[in-house]
């Protein structure tokens, strides 16, 4: 049973903290619906065997084209890539391809195991590169709440144990991620993650010493709860300390689920920032 801080719980329960989250997932689902529609895309690709081992392209027009690997939030237990299409609406207007990626959900699995699949992921689209009409040499990833955490953890991944260059990803980009679980633990969410210290602390992008260095993009809604704001701000600064060209970036009149809607344009600030952080490691 997770001994719960009261103080920390409201940090970081976010569907207390937003009791119209639903509406905010409405919107992702439709937007998503649209980009399925509209654009050439291939869905349910298995890249794995395991438990939701799934993702849906969204091939650029052309050849060896950036390659944008967006992974989802939901607190590591909840959410799909079906309801994370909508970013695609942007980049493949830019010329970028775009992976929406699935991973297993807790508590049927462990946070190590929900890496392990990401980075499963990223090495099935290394090798498959060419299906996206996408260049294997220009890798990029994002995410959103545990997915900006899921991508940050991609710059501690040992790319070679899998046989892959060892700077494989090109840029970050992490969208109100949770970068130290620790304060996890003392919340209702560790009901279903399970996470001791230890966990936590191996899971936990701050606190571990990325294996190469590519540029970063840390941001995070300006209304979004302290812990939020601070976890990001912090991450970014060990970015920065640890050699990294770190931008991180408060997106005005944003909490944390609609900051990601503004992926759904290309006009957007955040948009743009990412496609800077995209295209200057593609030149």
């Amino acid at each position: 049973m997770t001994n719960i801080n009261k103080k920390i719980e409201a940090e970081y329960n976010l569907r207390a903290r937003h009791p119209n989250f639903e509406e905010y997932f409405t919107e992702w689902r439709d937007l998503s619906k649209t980009a399925r529609e509209k654009l050439l895309c291939e869905i349910d690709i298995d890249y794995g065997s395991g438990l939701s081992m799934q993702l849906d392209l969204f091939p650029a027009q052309g050849k060896n084209n950036p390659l944008l690997i967006f992974i989802h939030g939901g607190y590591w237990r909840s959410l799909d890539k079906s309801d994370h299409s909508f970013p695609a609406l942007s980049f493949v207007r830019e010329n970028i391809s775009l992976a929406s990626i699935n991973y297993a959900l807790a508590p049927s699995v462990k946070i190590e195991q929900i890496v392990e699949q990401c980075s499963r992921a990223v090495e099935w689209l290394f090798n498959n590169h060419s299906r996206a009409n996408a260049d294997a040499s220009n890798i990029h990833v994002c995410g959103h709440s545990a997915g900006g955490h899921l991508a940050a953890m991609m710059l501690s991944t040992e790319w070679a144990q899998f046989g892959l260059p060892e700077r494989l990803i090109k840029s970050c980009s992490a969208i109100s991620g949770v970068f130290d679980l620790r304060p996890i633990l003392s919340t209702s969410i560790n009901e279903d993650l399970k996470m001791d210290e230890s966990t936590a602390i191996l899971n936990s992008p701050a606190l571990q010493t990325p294996k190469y260095k590519a540029p970063v993009l840390v941001a995070v809604g300006m209304e979004e709860s302290q812990a939020f704001i601070e976890q990001s701000k912090n991450f970014s600064a060990i970015c920065e300390q640890a050699g990294h060209r770190s931008n991180y970036i408060e997106v005005a009149e944003t909490n944390h689920f609609n900051v990601v809607t503004s992926l759904a344009s290309n006009t957007h600030f955040l948009t743009k920032a990412i496609l800077n952080n995209i295209l200057c490691e593609s030149l």
